[in-house]
């Protein structure tokens, strides 16, 4: 079974940078699609941007549109989410999550991670 794990989350100013990472166990990653979700408080879960198995395809969120980048290294089961020009409303809690194929939901997700943007 893969696990999760998010890291790279933390405070950083209005207009500032961070890079996600999330690290997956097993050696299929390269097989699986990837995503990033977040939830701020009081708020559901919401898509952030996605990423096909062979990279070959990525998704976003229109409120994330050219500030943020998802990459993936599966040489590393690693998942990247570059997040530029960074806004109090992406306050929230960061997670990575796996689709088995395109077609299904996703389901393994990690802990989260924590992004404060402050004003």
């Amino acid at each position: 079974q893969v696990q999760l794990v998010e890291s790279g989350g933390g405070l950083v100013q209005a207009g500032g940078s961070l890079r996600l990472s999330c690290a997956a166990s097993g050696r299929t990653f390269s097989s699986f699609n990837m995503g990033w979700f977040r939830q701020a408080p009081g708020k559901e879960r919401e898509f952030v941007a996605s990423i096909t198995w062979s990279a070959g395809s990525t998704a976003y969120a229109d409120s994330v549109k050219g500030r943020f980048t998802i990459s993936r290294d599966n040489a590393k089961n690693t998942v990247y989410l570059q997040m530029n020009t960074l806004k109090p409303e992406d306050t929230a809690v960061y997670y990575c999550a796996r689709k088995i194929n395109p077609f299904s939901a996703y389901d393994a997700w990690g802990p989260g991670t924590q992004v404060t943007v402050s004003s």
